[in-house]
């Protein structure tokens, strides 16, 4: 049975969206069926940038430490910088652009750039190391890439990357920063009209099969998965005014997320837009300094991966800031322990546990569990979020399951990306025929529509929200000369929900230690992929009677040994 917030969540919603309403819907033809649209969206990420900027021209946008940028500073910039783009670096419609950068506000302003100079903003993760980051520019073909001085070190130590690289130094002040940039402005170019359907982003998403992909989505897609997002805000805002319970605080939140994330990009940053938010950047996590920056900057909104709500929650300095203005701590990437969830409504200052289930081929939307339904039901990830997405639980054969059956999770929306760059078969196996996105998760669809994750098919840990590839971790393992078989698998964690565990057995005579094995795979992929616990055997791996390594049998040893100590 429907609880009350859910009725009135859906009453709410349906006013909004109904002919008329502030979010009416509208609808498109793809996959052979109409899918609902917000007509009110603009159609492309220039036009939805140039409405709120001038909507909200003098508010604050970005806060870096000292430095305070308006909407309208914010946007005059990336003008000059999209016009510099154009005359000065000659990119043109469709180009793409690298960013491999740490968050800041030089970051926000070439990302918007990017776009309104017609470009594709290729978001490179910033943890990679030299061959990732390679690999992943030789992929999508960049013409150009914008890199900070970590990243510009590395990338000079590829061997073959073929555009030219920018090196900006981004923890001066913006207009610092990008002089280099915007020196090549010229007031008299031309930017290009840009589609709905054209393509806008490129995301790196790591699946079962080892290198990353380049997930594509147009404009229409980011913007749609935007205005998604803007709908449960206005929704839930609706519910606090019609309950007496108006916000009184300016919308204030914390950029703790690496905007290379699709939840950073498009429902913190892009989000931030339409409602005349203020970003709080943090250039590295820390709980305390969250707190500090919370009270200090009136944020009412908090969202990261479970383990960052759970470091302010445990820290022992937590009773020294004031938390109350945050109405919602918000959670994606992994699941909550059903404790935190009852602890944080109990003990964060009045601020309510919500959480969200979306994917980088989704643009973040999926579904969502809100406050005290979350509280309810603190093992499920929610509700199809309205008014765009659908949720079915498919078989191995891509048919729908009955309710309640558990099978592979799959989203249907406009919001969902257009496939992985320059690769149609890896799009094939994941968009069925008729349009939902095959998640390679495995869950259940509760009587009351909630969405419950149980396991997942891809071969992935998830590690503080970050997916990593189980078989690229092995792929690592297995260029080190001395290792004969190698299997990579999860390991649970209080901090970050899983780690990656592996165990190897080396060749004869292989001679390798733990120390020395760590420091090749560190020269090879990011540090968060390098195994937490590293086991040696003795003896070569089991096997499955297909001579596949028994993997099954593998995780439940070592996570039994993990678990013991």
């Amino acid at each position: 049975m429907r609880t009350e917030l859910d009725q009135r969540m859906d009453a709410t919603m349906a006013a909004l969206t109904a002919p008329g309403g502030m979010l009416a819907l509208d609808h498109v033809r793809k996959f052979g069926r109409e899918l609902p649209v917000i007509a009110a969206a603009p159609p492309t990420l220039p036009l939805y940038f140039a409405h709120y900027c001038a909507e909200h021209a003098d508010k604050p946008l970005i806060v870096a430490g000292t430095e305070r940028l308006s909407f309208a500073e914010t946007h005059a910039a990336a003008t000059r910088v999209a016009r510099a783009l154009v005359a000065g670096y000659g990119i043109a419609k469709g180009d793409r652009v690298g960013i491999a950068m740490r968050n800041s506000p030089s970051w926000i302003v070439l990302y918007m750039g990017i776009l309104m100079a017609g470009g594709v903003a290729t978001l490179l993760n910033g943890w990679w190391q030299t061959e990732e980051l390679a690999a992943a520019i030789a992929d999508v073909d960049c013409a150009l890439v914008f890199a900070d001085g970590p990243r510009a070190q590395r990338l000079l130590a590829a061997r073959g990357v073929r555009p030219p690289v920018v090196t900006i130094e981004d923890t001066l002040p913006l207009a610092e920063a990008l002089a280099p940039v915007i020196a090549r402005d010229a007031a008299e170019a031309t930017l290009p009209a840009i589609g709905a359907q054209d393509d806008a982003t490129i995301l790196f998403t790591s699946g079962s099969t080892g290198k990353s992909k380049g997930a594509v989505s147009d404009h229409r897609a980011v913007v749609q998965g935007t205005f998604s997002f803007l709908a449960q805000a206005l929704m839930m805002l609706s519910l606090a005014t019609a309950d007496g319970n108006p916000p009184t605080l300016p919308h204030a939140t914390l950029l703790t997320l690496p905007l290379f994330h699709v939840t950073a990009q498009v429902a913190v940053l892009l989000q931030s837009f339409a409602i005349g938010r203020k970003l709080v950047l943090m250039p590295k996590w820390d709980a305390r300094e969250a707190m500090r920056l919370i009270e200090a900057e009136r944020v009412t909104y908090f969202v990261g991966v479970p383990l960052m709500s759970f470091e302010m929650l445990t820290h022992p300095d937590r009773a020294q800031f004031d938390l109350s203005s945050v109405t919602d701590f918000a959670a994606g990437g992994a699941p909550r322990p059903e404790e935190h969830v009852r602890r944080i409504e109990a003990e964060m200052g009045g601020g309510a546990p919500l959480i969200g289930y979306g994917l980088t081929e989704t643009n973040a939307v999926g579904a969502g569990n809100w406050r005290s339904n979350y509280l309810a039901k603190p093992a499920s990830t929610g509700r199809a979020s309205a008014p765009l997405v659908e949720i079915a639980i498919l078989d191995e054969a891509g048919a729908p399951m009955e309710q309640g059956a558990r099978g592979e999770i799959a989203i249907r929306s406009i919001c969902n990306f257009r496939g992985y760059w320059n690769n149609a078969e890896a799009t094939a196996a994941c968009i069925t025929a008729d349009g939902f996105f095959r998640t390679g998760d495995i869950g259940y669809l509760d009587a009351d529509g909630y969405l419950f994750i149980v396991d997942r098919a891809k071969d992935i840990v998830i590690r503080g929200g970050e997916n990593i590839s189980c078989q690229e971790v092995e792929a690592a393992l297995y260029a080190h000369p001395a290792v004969a078989e190698a299997a990579v698998f999860g390991l649970a964690d209080e901090r970050y929900g899983e780690v990656p565990g592996a165990v190897v057995h080396l060749r004869d005579g292989g001679g390798v230690d733990e120390a020395a094995l760590r420091a090749f795979l560190a020269e090879h992929i990011a540090a968060f992929k390098i195994p937490a616990r590293l086991w040696f055997s003795a003896v070569a791996l089991p096997r499955l009677g297909t001579e596949k390594i028994d993997k099954v049998s593998l995780r439940n040893t070592y996570r039994a040994l993990a678990a013991a100590g």
